[in-house]
């Protein structure tokens, strides 16, 4: 399935991050584990953010994710499914 992974990072523990060179790793450590098919990084109501989208066929995985996140830069997530504009046509 496909997944939506949206994240906005607290502009404190964001800035700390940066200048501790983690938020980079961070956001390394998430490409890896999720391998997605787009990743896209913006802000979001003045805060650091960035929406995900990849495949997941193991619904115990999102944990992982979830808590990379969490425990490193105090982020707020969220994770829902998307599909394309074929998958909802079919659907339809």
């Amino acid at each position: 399935m496909r997944l939506m992974l949206r994240f906005t990072i607290p502009v404190e523990k964001g800035n700390e991050a940066e200048a501790d060179g983690s938020l980079a790793q961070a956001i390394k450590d998430l490409i890896a584990l999720l391998e997605p098919e787009a990743a896209y990084f913006h802000l979001d109501r003045g805060m650091r953010a960035g929406t995900i989208f990849y495949e997941e066929s193991d619904a115990a995985r999102l944990p992982l994710a979830n808590e990379l996140f969490f425990s490193k830069l105090n982020a707020s997530i969220e994770i829902q499914p998307a599909v394309s504009f074929e998958e909802l046509m079919s659907g339809l």
